[in-house]
This record gives structure tokens, C-alpha cells and sequence, in this order.
């Protein structure tokens, strides 16, 4: 398996750095967050070493995303959360803090104070149309 020797989360996996797991399978770790923004606070990880979530093979991937239903029932179930949320922050200007792939699965309660931004815009005319092409146009040549 590929890993990082400086990477803590490939500590992690390894075993070198001690974490809640929670569950664990050939391809992904899932343990419980040591700085929580809510009781249950997962985080799901592949445990091969990828920064970015381009560099990860597809199939990989999927495996790893497929665990999610799974455990954000057991997080509902748990944690008497009325929902949750599945985030990845990708990169550091996303916010990215370890950079090894990880979703965050943060269980949600109604007036939990936790919130976010989500400052929405809008397109010029025509400018959505463009961008849409470029990333059409992006997404065959691969």
C-alpha cells in the first residue's frame, strides 16, 4: 500500500499514531475526529496515500465514498442527529489541513451552531454557458 512516512494519517493506518476507529475494510479507515465539530465526527479515509482526490484511481475511490451511506446511518443512529454533513476539503485553500483524502462526515442537529457560508452568486449572461463548454470539454479528453 502506498503510504507517506510523514503523512499522519498513514500513521494512522499503520498503527504508529492510536485512533477510534470505527470501521476498517482492505481499502478505507474510518475513525472518530480528535478535534470534533460535533459528538461522532467522522473521518473516512483510503488507506493508500493520495493528496488529491484526482490522483486517486476510480475504483478506489468509489470504494471508499461507497462506505458513506453505511456509516452516516450508524452516525444518525448514534448520535440522534437529524442529519449530517459528507464534506472533502480539497486542497489547502479549501481548507485541507492533512493532506492525505478524507471525507468528513459531521452528524447535524437543527439550531446546532455549527453553520456555514455559502455565499451564492450568480453568472453574467452568457458566462455559464462557456464555463460549462470548457468543463464538457475537459471532462472527454479524459
Amino acid at each position: 500500500m502506498p503510504s507517506q512516512s510523514d503523512c499522519v494519517f498513514c500513521k494512522i493506518v499503520a498503527g504508529t499514531i492510536p485512533s477510534t476507529r470505527v470501521f476498517e475494510n482492505d481499502s478505507t479507515l474510518a475513525f472518530l475526529d480528535i478535534g470534533p465539530l460535533a459528538e461522532g465526527h467522522l473521518l473516512v479515509i483510503p488507506r493508500d496515500h493520495y493528496e488529491r482526490i484526482a490522483d486517486v484511481p476510480s475504483e478506489l475511490f468509489g470504494a471508499v465514498a461507497s462506505q458513506a451511506p453505511m456509516l452516516g446511518r450508524a452516525l444518525l443512529e448514534v448520535t440522534g442527529a437529524e442529519g449530517f454533513n459528507l464534506l472533502v476539503n480539497q486542497g489547502r485553500a479549501a481548507g485541507q489541513v492533512v493532506p492525505h483524502v478524507h471525507f468528513h462526515l459531521i452528524p447535524r442537529k437543527t439550531d446546532d451552531g455549527l453553520g456555514y457560508r455559502w455565499n451564492a452568486g450568480s453568472y453574467p449572461a452568457g458566462r455559464d454557458a462557456e464555463i460549462a463548454t470548457a468543463l464538457k470539454h475537459a471532462v472527454t479528453k479524459r
